[in-house]
C-alpha cells in the first residue's frame, strides 16, 4: 500500500498488459483518490510497455507477396524462417492492404494514411507531393529518440528498373539509406518473359532484352551464382551491419529492411527453382463460365498474353515464383540468426509483412490490382519479446495502415494526432480480444498506374476511371464498383473460401448487403 493510498500492483502475466492499479481510498476523499488513480493509470499508459531500455523495431516488408506461406497453411511454400517468426509472434490470418499496388500501398502503412487522404492511386505520385506534412514511421521514432535507418525497398521503386536507386522514397524519413544492387540486374539479359506474338494464339518466352516491362511482366531466372550476389542478398548483409553497429549503441533503433522479392521477374539461385519440381505444381481450378460470375470490373485486369499461357508454361511461372519467395525467406532468416547472436531477439519487435497479396491463375488472373481475397490479403507476423500471446495466430480483420498506430503504441512513442487506422496492440496481447473494425480495400479501373507514363500522369483525373471498394469482416467480403453503379459482390467465406459465388443479389442476403454497404460507405472512419 503507498503512502497515498493506492496500491500498484504489477501485471506480470504479460509485460505488454503494464501495470495493473488498484486504488484503496484510506481517509481519502473519493473524489481525490480517484483523481490520483487517474493520474497513475494515465502515466502507466504514456509509458508502458517500454517500461526500462526501450523496445527496438526490426520492420521487414516482401514486395508482391501473397499470403502462400508454411506458417499460412500453403502446402507447397517452403518458409521455414518466416515460419519460426510466426511461432515466436502473432499471425495474423486476416490481413489487408488498402490499395493492391506498391506505390498506394506503402505510402498507406509508411504514414497510416489512407490512399483517399494521400491521394496516390498509382505508382508515380510522390506521397508529400499531396500531403507534405505527413509523418511517418521513422519520422515518429525519430522524434522519440530512435536511431532510423532503410535497406531497400520501403517506399516505392520500380523494380527492376530502379533498383539501386532512391526511387520514390522519402529522405525526411531516414538517417540512413542502403540501396542494394546485385546480379539480378545485371543479368537481365537471360530473363525469361511471357510474350504472345502478333497473330499468335499462345503464349510462349523470350529472352528479355531490356529492364523495362520486365516489373509488369510474368518473366523468371533461375540465376547463376549464389544468394549473397542477388540484390535481397546484398540487402541481408547491410542490414546485418547496420545491426551489428546499433548492436554497440545505447539508443534504441527502428530499421527497416525491404525485399524486392517474389516481385517479378522471379529471380533467385538455381537451388531455390529446384524445390519446386513443375510437375507437382497444381493449378488453380478455372470454372467455364468465370466471366458470368463477376461484374466486368472485377475481371477488367486480365491479360491477353497471361490469358493464353499454357498449363506448362503456368507451372513455370509458379515455380519460379515460389523459389523467389524461399529465397526471400533465406534473407529474412539472416536477420533472425543476427539478432539472435546479437543477443538483440529479446529487446526488438519483429514486424513481417508485405504490401499487397498476388494472384497466381485464380480466376485467370495474375500478379496484383484486385480486390479479391488472394491479392487484397497479406501477410503479417508482429513478434513482441515476453507477449504471452505469441504463437497464436489472430482471425480478426486488420489494415497495414493501422501499422503506424500499433509501432508507436508498442514501444511507447507517440504517433502523429493525423494518423488513421486503429492500433493493433490489443490483437498482439489477446488475439482473440474484442475487435469492432473492418478492413477497407480499394483499387483503380480506367487509369494507367504505370511508373514511368508522364503522359498517363498528365490525363485528366476521373476522366473514364472508376474506383472499386471493399471491406472485409471476419465472415463477409462486399465489394462496390463505382458505388455499386457498375456492380456489386458478396461473398460468405464460412462457405466461400474461394470468392466464386456473388450473393450480393440475393433477397436472403438483402439485410447483409444494407450493413455491409454502411459499413463500407463510412469508409474505416
Amino acid at each position: 500500500m503507498s503512502r497515498l493510498g493506492f496500491d500498484v500492483f504489477s501485471n506480470a502475466a504479460n509485460p505488454l498488459d503494464g501495470p495493473v492499479f488498484i486504488c484503496f481510498a484510506r481517509g481519502m476523499k473519493l473524489r481525490l483518490a480517484a483523481t490520483l488513480c487517474a493520474l497513475a493509470l494515465f502515466a502507466s499508459l504514456a509509458t508502458s510497455p517500454a517500461a526500462g531500455p526501450r523496445l527496438n523495431v526490426l520492420h521487414i516488408v516482401s514486395d508482391d507477396l501473397a499470403a502462400r506461406l508454411g506458417c499460412y497453411g500453403d502446402p507447397m511454400v517452403k518458409s521455414p524462417n518466416i515460419d519460426r517468426l510466426a511461432a515466436r509472434g502473432v499471425k495474423f490470418d486476416r490481413a489487408y492492404c488498402q490499395f493492391p499496388l506498391c506505390n498506394p500501398s506503402r505510402a498507406s502503412f509508411m504514414t497510416g494514411l489512407r490512399p483517399d487522404t494521400t491521394k496516390v492511386y498509382e505508382n508515380r505520385t510522390q506521397f508529400r507531393e499531396v500531403v507534405p506534412g505527413a509523418v511517418s514511421i521513422p519520422q515518429s521514432f525519430q522524434k522519440g529518440g530512435y536511431s532510423v535507418a532503410r535497406v531497400g525497398k520501403l517506399y516505392h521503386y520500380g523494380v527492376p528498373t530502379q533498383i539501386g536507386t532512391d526511387g520514390l522514397d522519402d529522405p525526411a524519413s531516414w538517417e540512413k539509406v542502403v540501396n542494394p544492387k546485385g546480379r539480378d540486374v545485371d543479368d537481365y539479359g537471360m530473363i525469361e518473359r511471357i510474350n504472345l506474338a502478333a497473330g499468335a494464339t499462345q503464349t510462349t518466352t523470350i529472352k528479355a532484352d531490356a529492364l523495362s516491362g520486365l516489373g509488369g511482366r510474368l518473366s523468371w531466372l533461375a540465376a547463376d551464382g549464389t544468394d549473397e550476389e542477388q540484390t535481397d542478398g546484398k540487402g541481408a548483409a547491410a542490414a546485418i551491419g547496420l545491426l551489428e553497429e546499433y548492436a554497440k549503441s545505447a539508443r534504441p533503433f527502428y530499421l527497416a529492411v525491404g525485399y524486392y522479392r517474389p516481385h517479378t521477374p522471379y529471380v533467385a539461385p538455381k537451388p531455390w527453382f529446384t524445390m519446386y519440381p513443375t510437375a507437382k505444381i497444381k493449378l488453380p481450378g478455372i470454372p467455364a463460365n468465370l466471366s458470368e460470375l463477376f461484374p466486368a470490373a472485377a475481371l477488367s485486369i486480365q491479360k491477353k498474353e497471361e490469358l493464353a499461357m499454357s498449363d506448362d508454361l503456368r507451372r513455370q511461372a509458379i515455380q519460379a515464383y515460389s523459389a523467389a519467395t524461399s529465397f526471400m525467406d533465406a534473407q529474412v532468416g539472416k536477420l533472425l540468426d543476427t539478432l539472435d547472436r546479437l543477443k538483440l531477439t529479446d529487446k526488438t519487435v519483429v514486424i513481417f509483412h508485405s504490401d499487397h497479396g498476388y494472384h497466381l491463375g485464380e480466376k485467370n488472373l495474375w500478379q496484383k490490382m484486385s480486390i479479391f481475397e488472394e491479392s487484397a490479403r497479406v501477410p503479417l507476423i508482429i513478434a513482441v519479446p515476453g507477449n504471452q500471446a505469441n504463437g497464436k495466430t489472430c482471425l480478426k480483420p486488420v489494415e497495414l495502415v493501422s501499422l503506424h498506430k500499433t509501432l508507436a503504441d508498442l514501444c511507447g512513442i507517440a504517433a502523429d494526432s493525423k494518423t488513421e487506422g486503429h492500433s493493433l496492440r490489443p490483437l498482439v496481447v489477446n488475439p482473440n480480444a474484442r475487435w469492432d473494425h473492418a478492413a477497407f480495400s480499394q483499387v483503380t479501373r480506367g487509369a494507367n498506374v504505370g511508373t514511368f507514363d508522364k503522359a498517363a500522369a498528365k490525363k485528366k483525373k476521373g476522366a473514364g476511371q472508376i474506383m472499386g471498394r471493399s471491406i472485409r469482416t471476419e465472415r463477409h467480403r462486399y465489394t462496390e464498383w463505382d458505388g455499386g453503379r457498375v456492380g456489386a459482390e458478396l461473398y460468405d467465406h464460412d462457405s466461400d473460401p474461394g470468392e466464386y459465388k456473388n450473393l450480393a443479389t440475393d433477397p436472403t442476403q438483402a439485410k447483409v448487403v444494407a450493413e455491409l454497404k454502411t459499413l463500407l460507405h463510412a469508409g474505416g472512419k
